[in-house]
């Protein structure tokens, strides 16, 4: 496949790049508010913009400690590149970068910025300052060893716990220095090339054991009355709200005022909801001392676990999202780390309440890449651990190379909300998309619907019989062991055209108001530099999935669709006509 759209697109600010790989010794201006990457709304959706354009994030998130060492991270490089990704996530620890107080060291900032740029990749850091999955292990160790100026966790049984407490100003002040510090210097040597275009600050914030700190200061804030600034705006978002905080809101009586438990209720769910506040505060003073060095978008990610502490209490949860975003708005985006099963239902409880989603941390599963672009307007996808299963031979690779390749339109589409993914399963093998002016049936592993009976010709074959066709015979209707990974992304481009993506399934359609529809023109095919660049002309064999005219007209079907092969994702183009 040609060399995608994106990587094309980063080879225009390579010489700005290449004069700046001497990091350390050569400063970079600020560029324009204007100019770096930014979040922005663009129709139905809302995308990173990078040098002034949108952009699909095709990431991957290294080990937690693989950046910490240049020399372990030389051979993977030119590996994730070749992966087709355009961006790789790697941790920045607060233990590294601010030694002593006061002292900085950004050599392992430097370095990766520079490699990535070699490979043509963009970053983005993650901020391992206060938390790290709840603990604050990546703290330095004169925070560790000085527990007075840098108060923990006192949890209910007395002793204290590694975690920083949320409610000890000598805590987030120090983690913002450092903070801003980073930002500051990402500015001065990043500030023209844009190499590095998102920060998540801090990782899975919370504390497990759906418990709440119990320092003095702490239990205060608990018996006090629920700030003004949430309250206000529960009262004036009532119908707006996640409908799971609102419920729980209002089967505890649906209070204007009062403490955290006279408005929430005498529940664990409750301490949920007061720590997911503190923390959002935390949060938004260090993410907003690091904006006013360098404002490139900010998120967090989530730990989203099974069940009340299983997860990291005070995190931000669905039922928490409303209490995050008021609490911290410095922090753009709220991404969920998604490793259960039920992918779809998480994108779902995290596309809404205005929050665009992002999944920073999951499975390197290519399906689950197409519905969270295809459905829920994703702007980006990001498997963990991929320096160790970096290969570019691998479904997400193969996926990645193409969506990349693809992702002008894309984003078109989901700007104008003109697209759809679907993801079938022996579960689920089956399932019908509107979109546009067509209604298409997609299946995986049915094979074509024999012709009407017909006379035996000499030999005993029917006459007008077609050969068997691989991976499917003719002689009947059951369907076929299903694939582990049968998905696609549907794009409407016009009022009877459309662009399919995908791997290991089919698909029939109807037109308007169930009327018969027919093949046009379906044509396999690639995309070089962003451009469709036709292949193959398919017709007969190749758009009959029914040859059963008589029987299918019935149902105002003609029997023809389009089938995409199992294995690497290809692409086609439809065009559709009614008779």
């Amino acid at each position: 496949m040609a060399v995608s759209y994106v990587r094309m697109k980063l080879r225009c600010v390579l010489p700005c790049a290449v004069a700046l790989l001497g990091i350390g010794i050569a400063d970079a201006q600020s560029a324009p508010v204007s100019s770096i990457p930014h979040l922005e709304k663009r129709g139905k959706a809302t995308q990173m913009i990078v040098d002034g354009r949108p952009f699909l994030i095709l990431a991957g998130e290294l080990t937690n400690s693989a950046s910490s060492s240049m020399e372990y991270m030389e051979p993977f490089w030119p590996k994730l590149a070749a992966a087709n990704m355009n961006t790789v996530l790697a941790a920045v620890t607060w233990e590294l970068v601010e030694p002593e107080p006061g002292q900085f060291d950004f050599s392992l900032v430097d370095g990766a910025i520079r490699e990535a740029r070699r490979n043509r990749l963009h970053l983005i850091f993650l901020w391992f300052g206060s938390w790290k999955n709840a603990d604050s292990t990546y703290t330095p160790l004169w925070v560790k060893k000085n527990p007075k100026q840098y108060p923990l966790f006192l949890a209910e049984n007395g002793q204290s716990i590694t975690y920083l407490s949320a409610f000890k100003e000598g805590n987030w002040t120090a983690d913002a220095n450092a903070y801003a510090a980073l930002m500051r210097h990402i500015r001065e040597v990043d500030g023209e090339a844009h190499t590095v275009i998102m920060m998540q600050v801090e990782n899975e914030v919370g504390c497990p054991g759906g418990t709440r700190d119990q320092l003095p200061e702490a239990k205060a804030a608990f018996n006090a009355p629920v700030p003004r600034a949430l309250m206000d705006f529960m009262a004036k978002n009532k119908e707006e709200l996640v409908p799971e905080f609102r419920e729980y809101w209002q089967v505890a009586g649906g209070k204007t005022s009062g403490t955290w438990t006279e408005v929430f209720g005498d529940h664990p769910m409750t301490n949920e909801i007061f720590m997911a506040w503190y923390y959002a505060l935390y949060l938004d003073k260090v993410a907003k001392a690091g904006k006013a060095e360098y404002a490139l978008p900010m998120y967090i990610n989530v730990d989203l676990g099974e069940s009340i502490g299983g997860y990291s209490a005070g995190g931000a949860l669905p039922i928490q999202l409303n209490v995050w975003q008021q609490g911290a708005p410095g922090i753009d985006i709220i991404g969920p780390d998604i490793y259960l099963p039920n992918f779809e239902e998480w994108c779902a409880r995290y596309d809404r309440a205005g929050n665009p989603l992002w999944i920073p941390e999951t499975r390197g599963d290519a399906a689950n890449l197409f519905t969270a672009v295809g459905n829920h307007a994703a702007m980006g996808f990001s498997p963990f651990g991929i320096e160790r299963q970096t290969d570019a031979t691998t479904p997400l690779a193969q996926a990645y190379g193409l969506l990349a390749e693809a992702a002008p339109e894309i984003l078109e589409a989901q700007a104008k909300g003109t697209i759809k993914a679907v993801l079938l399963n022996a579960q689920h093998p089956a399932e019908t998309v509107q979109l546009g002016n067509y209604s298409f049936a997609f299946s995986v592993g049915r094979a074509r619907q024999p012709a009407p009976p017909a006379t035996p010709a000499p030999g005993g074959t029917a006459a007008g019989a077609q050969p068997v066709a691989a991976g499917g015979g003719r002689g009947g209707s059951g369907v076929g062991a299903a694939q582990a990974s049968s998905y696609a992304i549907l794009v409407s481009t016009g009022p009877d055209d459309y662009t399919i993506l995908g791997s290991g399934l089919q698909a029939m359609f109807n037109g308007p108001g169930g009327s018969a529809a027919a093949v046009a023109k379906l044509e396999e095919g690639a995309y070089v530099d962003g451009r469709w660049v036709p292949g193959r002309r398919l017709n007969g064999d190749d758009i009959m999935l029914n040859y059963d005219a008589p029987n299918k007209a019935i149902k105002g079907e003609s029997g023809q669709g389009f089938r995409l092969a199992a294995g690497a994702p290809k692409a086609l183009h439809l065009k559709i006509y009614t008779y």
